[in-house]
């Protein structure tokens, strides 16, 4: 399941035409980076949760078919939190009774995480209430701190969260319908109602550590342009959606244009001569550039027009949005 019900408030007024997993990175919405990434490992059958401007997640994926996966939806009258929305989706999670363990990812995210791995871990563990995948950080405490010890075995087990601790929540966990049923009904956290009250009452919930990989979320514009850039700078994915970098074959870049790596210019863009391209820039598909216009370190929503000098910013159809570091 992926998780795509939030409004995304700290994005201010680019979450009020974009619900924040269709936000473009390079082009591509960052829900198809997770789409791609459960493709990969054979997780075909996807449930995704919608409310704020879900009927554009739902225009742009469709059944799924084209991205390889089976995709169904589900429509949340108020929002129900990571675990009230997976409680909501049980009919759908569990068709056939039948408490096959799944996986829940944000759909904020783009994590190069190996699924096939995670899953054979968990299945490894058939007494623990779920398997949480967590990365060590030193702000830890900031994103909620997930205190990961090693039992007698060696193997990782969660003793505590959102107290002291080493690692991070990565927003990817497997559990099963069972245990998402014992959650309560309507809006209901995954974590505080759900894995740390567990925990405190003695289940076992398992972690699953993976530093490796390319991590990022994509709540504050700071963040989303910070994530456009390293795709620009070649992070490494193990299942990309698409095309990342370069000028797209279908892409019109006039003779006198400069273009300065590295950039992604998506199909039928229109850059006229005299504009500057870059470095660090993303001209969205069938997007216009003006001549003599300069873009360098912004993303170029698709459908938006460029006039003038745009620097560290985003532009949308409906104008510029300034970016300043978090």
């Amino acid at each position: 399941m992926l998780l795509c019900a939030g409004y995304g408030t700290r994005l201010g007024a680019l979450s009020d035409v974009r619900p924040k997993p269709m936000l473009p990175v390079c082009d591509l919405p960052i829900v198809r980076f997770g789409i791609a990434q459960l493709v990969a490992h054979g997780i075909r059958d996807v449930v995704i949760n919608l409310h704020h401007r879900g009927d554009v997640i739902e225009r742009d994926l469709g059944d799924g078919r084209s991205l390889g996966a089976r995709i169904q939806y589900l429509h949340e009258e108020v929002l129900l939190g990571t675990g009230g929305g997976l409680k909501h989706a049980l009919a759908l999670l569990d068709p056939d009774g039948r408490d096959q363990p799944f996986v829940s990812m944000n759909g904020k995210l783009i994590f190069d995480v190996d699924l096939g791995a995670v899953l054979a871990a968990h299945a490894a563990r058939p007494e623990v209430l779920g398997m949480m995948v967590v990365r060590s950080s030193p702000q830890a405490v900031a994103w909620g701190a997930v205190d990961v010890r090693a039992d007698a075995s060696g193997r990782l087990r969660v003793h505590d969260i959102l107290g002291a601790g080493g690692h991070m929540f990565c927003g990817v966990h497997v559990t099963r319908p069972s245990v998402v049923a014992r959650l309560p009904d309507g809006e209901a956290c995954m974590v505080r109602q759900g894995y740390l009250p567990w925990l405190q009452a003695g289940g076992v919930v398992a972690a699953f550590e993976h530093n490796a990989g390319y991590f990022a979320e994509h709540s504050t514009p700071a963040r989303y342009l910070a994530s456009n850039w390293a795709m620009l700078d070649g992070a490494p994915l193990s299942a990309p959606p698409g095309e990342l970098v370069g000028i797209d074959e279908a892409a019109d870049v006039a003779a006198g244009a400069i273009v300065r790596d590295p950039v992604r210019i998506g199909p039928g863009a229109s850059v006229a001569a005299g504009a500057t391209i870059g470095p660090y820039a993303v001209i969205g598909t069938g997007s216009v550039v003006e001549a003599d216009s300069v873009v360098e370190r912004a993303v170029v929503w698709a459908g938006a027009r460029v006039r003038g000098v745009v620097r560290d910013a985003i532009v949308t159809p409906s104008g510029v949005v300034a970016v300043a570091p978090d």
